[in-house]
């Protein structure tokens, strides 16, 4: 096979199998060499209509959106073949670039060409399922970042050129023993996604678990008793019903505020690297607060606010923009920030565990309310006049912890398969990185 664009270049991975260690470096080809466009419409002819998810891949449009978008348009999409690629020119934040994807069904598939280019490999040169790793591991994003002007989009779609695509250099194992080489290291990525696929099976096994436990451990929506209680409480008292202004005025809740800061919302300039963390609705992970992600300000200007500003123990939910989520604050700090798109709920331990809250404000029941509430407006948001309207079933305080106790153990059961999900897909990533030759960005 002859050199194109990228002359032969010769470039060598950092990790290698035994087997291929005394082989020579491996050579790159542009993908104009290697693989072809596909072309094919699908016309009169019968096809799924497929569109992609990210993390995901292809999906048909059936499953995704519960129905086929297509319409009349269906007769200019691309077909696909099973191991054809499908490059997606809509930035995401993994990719911003675009994504490339294998499909790997077996019916004739078709994705619209006004955002895909389809192309399909020389199966005697490189194997699919090795060219798809070089994929996740965003080989044609590095390619093409220098080669796509900021804001390049029309119609929501990157604007890259057949041509810059095609000349995405390609590094390849070299000599006779290519395809047993990417075999391998195919079989290698393939094996630990599996691992990484059962653990994300386990993560979400775990979230359904507690998803089923909180239907039966709280009141659903018109009830103010739970379906299920431990023994020891059996024969309790009955939960209480209340708004949160009630909770409020018999100072269960001795605090309740937003970060709606109006002319002392911060400005762009005034954030530092290092001072009083700023935190947003999108820096809540798993009923924590991501620190590492947050803004931050000098402690004399986060002492100038009078609202949002939370302290340790505080229970935080996201109300405007991402609303739902929730976090307990754990901090050393004497304080902390709250933007605009979260509320902080404090609690006298004496009355109200926050723990027991922090379950509360997820329950079906409290979540059936919120969503009412958003339902009616345009806006993607819960004011906090809004909350204190919205009830919650209560019970005494040793039955609180009790719920507390038991959700919380199984949160940190959640926290520590997810990551352990993290560190397998980290590992992923460097894996990639090693068995893969470090190229330019041309």
């Amino acid at each position: 096979m002859s050199m194109g664009k990228q002359g032969g270049k010769t470039v060598v991975p950092k990790l290698r199998f035994p087997d291929f260690r005394n082989l020579g470096g491996w050579t790159t080809y542009s993908l104009s060499e290697i693989s072809k466009f596909v072309t094919e419409r699908v016309g009169t002819t019968s096809c799924t209509p497929y569109t992609v998810t990210s993390g995901v891949g292809l999906v048909s449009q059936e499953e995704k959106l519960g129905r086929t978008i297509a319409g009349n348009s269906l007769k200019n999409y691309v077909v696909l073949q099973s191991n054809d690629f499908a490059y997606n020119k809509s930035a995401t934040k993994a990719f911003p670039q675009g994504f490339i994807v294998r499909y790997t069904g077996n019916e004739r598939a078709a994705v619209p060409n006004s955002i895909f280019s389809c192309f399909r490999v020389d199966q005697r040169i490189i194997l699919p399922a090795f060219m798809e790793n070089l994929f996740l591991a965003n080989l044609h994003g590095k390619w093409l970042r220098t080669r796509l002007a900021v804001g390049a989009r029309a119609h929501g779609s990157l604007q890259v050129s057949d041509e810059d695509l095609m000349a995405l250099p390609v590094p390849l194992p070299s000599g006779t023993e290519s395809l047993t080489e990417q075999q391998k290291i195919a079989d290698c990525l393939t094996s630990l996604d599996e691992v990484i696929s059962a653990q994300g099976r386990k993560v979400e096994t775990l979230k359904a678990h507690k998803r089923g436990l909180m239907q039966h451990l709280f009141p659903r929506e018109g009830e103010t008793q739970p379906r299920f209680r431990f023994p020891n409480f059996r024969d309790a008292p009955d939960w209480e019903e209340f708004t949160i202004q009630k909770l409020i005025d018999q100072n269960f809740i001795v605090g309740h505020l937003d970060g709606n800061h109006g002319e002392l919302y911060p400005r762009s300039d005034e954030f530092v690297a290092d001072g009083i963390p700023y935190i947003t609705a999108n820096d809540f992970k798993n009923g924590f607060v991501q620190f590492e992600y947050c803004k931050r300000l000098p402690m004399e200007r986060a002492r100038r606010f009078r609202k949002g500003v939370a302290r340790d123990g505080d229970i935080l939910f996201a109300h405007n923009a991402t609303v739902g989520p929730v976090a307990k604050l754990r901090i050393e700090d004497e304080f902390v920030i709250l933007s605009t798109t979260a509320t902080y709920f404090r609690c006298d331990k004496n009355k109200l565990v926050n723990d027991f809250l922090l379950s509360a404000l997820t329950s079906p029941s409290f979540v059936a309310q919120y969503t009412r509430v958003m339902s009616q407006s345009t806006r993607n948001q819960v004011p906090i006049t809004a909350q204190r309207k919205f009830s919650i079933s209560i019970p005494r305080l040793l039955e609180q912890q009790h719920i507390a106790d038991c959700l919380s153990s199984l949160d940190a059961a959640i926290v520590a398969a997810f990551g352990q999900l993290t560190a397998l897909k980290t590992h992923k990533q460097g894996l990639m990185q090693q068995l893969f030759p470090s190229q330019g960005a041309g």
